[in-house]
């Protein structure tokens, strides 16, 4: 992976963005809001992080039966997805609060997440938010041999049969987090001098993975086994439900902004030059689902709004349903695509028939 070879164009000759910015940033200035989170956010971020922890301490102190402890751990998974993405994405792209130390306490919510904040800035904010759907450039294009999420990936004879075994590889997103990637990415982005705002120092940076990981097993697992008089396996079952839900439900909500039938995967040419600007890139990158469901808007942190996320990550996802507006408004007046499915369902069903699409031997797709 290298991005110093790409470079966006800086021809904008119909000023699309110059006036989608105007137009956005007048939206806040005649309705005299911040663009950062309100009380509507505070309560969400507090009802999260409540689904998360409370079964935590309901498991710990009280005489449960199995099948309670079982459908409490899967509270805990969509706590744990919800905490992702409703106030960990916000804060870690400094949009949740004008103030940093707040955006840094609450980015550093992804600890008990089991990931890492420098890694997730990296791979989250800079690689992928500028080079969308970029292959090479796009870690969130790259599942490894197992999955082929782009024509440009090499294929395999097993991709044939990836769009029925995505979905089961989908729920182990955050063990991938917590067991490897973490350690990998480390190594790579310190080794390639990559960073979100200040570099930080690769002792710091090593100590803080190891510490946040060992006090993660220790609240997670060395607790449990050592506080409830149940089987160990048990504990590990538990353990383990929790973060396969939140991996289902981060992966499939991820997947479907980017690895869809109508969004397109551009490569620079020779020199390294991309057709369009950086805005516009996105448009022809990005799509969004369900973006009139009240429910999918409120449970995915506005993650179902990725093209004015994308165009503005630092507008808290609180404002994305009045901003799309804005944002659909001015890419069709420029001719511009605008990327939606009015339904989770026909964004689900996009996703696995471009799987599908994918998995196909190239000369015979």
């Amino acid at each position: 992976m290298s991005t110093s070879q790409v470079r966006f164009s800086r021809v904008d000759s119909a000023k699309f963005f110059r006036t989608l910015n105007k137009r956005v940033n007048g939206y806040f200035k005649e309705h005299k809001i911040s663009r950062n989170a309100n009380w509507k956010l505070h309560l969400k971020a507090f009802i999260m992080f409540s689904l998360y922890l409370t079964p935590y301490f309901l498991l710990l102190t009280l005489d449960l039966p199995g099948w309670s402890q079982i459908l409490l751990t899967i509270v805990m998974g969509v706590g744990m997805a919800g905490v992702g993405m409703n106030v960990m994405h916000d804060a870690n792209h400094g949009s949740y609060s004008s103030k940093k130390w707040v955006n840094k306490i609450l980015g550093g919510s992804i600890y008990i997440l089991a990931g890492n904040v420098y890694n997730w800035q990296v791979q989250h904010n800079v690689l992928h938010h500028t080079y969308t759907n970029i292959h090479g450039h796009d870690e969130d294009l790259d599942a490894g041999r197992v999955i082929r999420f782009s024509q440009h990936a090499k294929w395999r004879w097993f991709h044939r049969f990836q769009h029925y075994y995505s979905v089961i590889l989908y729920g182990l997103l955050t063990f991938n987090w917590m067991l490897t990637a973490d350690f990998k990415q480390t190594q790579r982005y310190l080794k390639k001098k990559l960073s979100y705002g200040k570099m930080p120092k690769p002792i710091k940076q090593w100590s803080v993975l190891f510490i946040t990981k060992a006090i993660y097993f220790s609240v997670w697992v060395v607790i449990p086994l050592l506080v409830l008089d149940i089987a160990w396996w048990k504990i590990l079952l538990g353990f383990f439900i929790m973060h396969y839900t939140a991996g289902l439900i981060l992966s499939i909500v991820f997947q479907l902004a980017h690895v869809v039938e109508d969004t397109e995967m551009p490569l620079p040419d020779e020199s390294g030059s991309m057709k369009n600007t950086w805005a516009i890139h996105q448009l022809f990158t990005t799509v969004n689902f369900s973006r009139k469901n009240r429910i999918v808007n409120w449970f995915t942190g506005g993650l179902n709004h990725q093209v004015e996320h994308h165009i503005f990550p630092n507008i808290s996802h609180i404002h994305y349903t009045e901003i799309a507006k804005i944002v659909k408004e001015t890419a069709l007046e420029y001719n511009l695509p605008y990327n939606e499915y009015t339904s989770t369902r026909k964004a689900i069903a996009a996703h696995f028939k471009f799987l599908k699409q994918m998995g196909m031997k190239p000369a015979v797709a």
